[in-house]
């Protein structure tokens, strides 16, 4: 079985005061709802965990009967930090889960085909990312104003999600977090600590993320365009 967990209970505190980005409108919809939906008509995912604020339970809800999904799903409550959301959605899937695709709920562009090759790619290595080879030249700082050095782009990678994994190295990664009280900023970060390697899946399509205002018209766009 193959599980996805969409991680949505996050604040989105750069969207702005007072915003939940997630039920923003855009291409027709919530923008949730198309994150929702990806995962939905994929054929590649058997179960959906859903982790979302406290008190919004009852929104997603609604969501999902607007919107007829009907892929069996179940909601969580989020944690303080996103790495806790995601340890609260893995204790929620299914006994016969061996792999699980973890997405943000705020990219809603992601494809069945990035979402299929990562899966395959961590049945084979254990764990893999959608990931972009970064193309701009990119500048280290002295401290945030002065350019210190250029660094060599040809090594860099901008990860995104679905993050994907054997449920049990990721168990056991997040697990090895948690008992050293660190924080880490994604999924992978946790495999790097305890060595499991985690190939890159090169996304070749848009897959952005909804962080503030300005991007809204561009997922839109990409979203209109699909």
């Amino acid at each position: 079985m193959t599980s996805a967990i969409i991680v949505a209970a996050g604040k989105g505190t750069r969207m702005g005061p007072g915003v939940d980005k997630l039920f923003l409108e855009v291409a027709g919809g919530p923008l949730v709802a198309h994150t929702w939906r990806n995962f939905e008509a994929s054929a590649s995912i058997d179960e959906i965990v859903l982790v979302v604020r406290e008190g919004l339970q009852s929104a997603f809800a609604e969501l999902a009967a607007q919107h007829r999904f009907s892929k069996s799903y179940r909601m969580v409550a989020g944690g303080r930090e996103r790495q806790d959301s995601v340890w609260n959605g893995l204790l929620a899937l299914s006994a016969g889960a061996e792999l699980v695709a973890i997405q943000d709920a705020a990219r809603p562009c992601t494809t069945e085909t990035i979402l299929a090759q990562t899966i395959q790619a961590a049945r084979e290595v254990g764990a893999a990312v959608a990931a972009q080879r970064v193309t701009d030249t990119i500048k280290e700082s002295d401290g945030g104003e002065m350019i210190l050095r250029t660094v060599d782009r040809a090594r860099l990678w901008a990860v995104q999600t679905p993050q994907t994994f054997r449920v049990e190295i990721i168990r056991r990664a997040l697990a090895t977090v948690r008992e050293r009280g660190l924080l880490v900023t994604d999924d992978t970060a946790a495999c790097e600590l305890i060595g499991q390697p985690v190939r890159l899946v090169e996304c070749s399509t848009p897959n952005p993320k909804a962080t503030c205002a300005a991007d809204l018209p561009y997922i839109n766009s990409v979203l209109g365009s699909r």
